[in-house]
């Protein structure tokens, strides 16, 4: 003699099913806009890392130049060649601030990962129950 199962309905296990169905995805898209904001304002600063590295090169560079400019005129020596040095040292700055800023952003995913595996493992739980 076989046991019984359970007392509920067919009709009434669908019902619950379909409600935590609901429940399940509105808290996965919950989760999703949550991850998909962190992630933008983490792209966003490290953006204006890059924006700020490149503001700072050209102020330092303008300065600089000028500096050079004054300093080489009173030690005699041609400007031209100070103010070439002076480019490729303000240069090198500039250019490691832009390519740290870059290389976060490219290490910067937007892609919702926890969201991705919460589905992942919500959709086994489903083919688990559904056995």
């Amino acid at each position: 003699m076989a046991a019984p199962r359970d007392s509920e309905s067919l009709g009434d296990l669908f019902g619950r099913l379909s409600t935590q169905l609901g429940t399940l995805i509105r808290q996965e898209m919950e989760l999703a806009r949550a991850e998909l904001t962190a992630s933008a304002q983490r792209t966003a600063r490290n953006a204006s890392l890059v924006g700020i590295g490149a503001a700072i090169g050209y102020a330092a560079f303008l300065a600089l130049v000028g500096a050079a400019i004054a300093l080489l005129d009173a030690i005699g020596l041609d400007t031209w060649v100070a103010a070439l040095v002076v480019a490729i040292v303000l240069g090198i700055v500039a250019f490691a601030l832009v390519q740290r800023g870059r290389s976060q952003l490219n290490a910067a995913s937007l892609a919702p990962r926890r969201t991705i595996e919460s589905l992942k493992d919500d959709a086994e739980l489903a083919k688990e129950r559904v056995r």
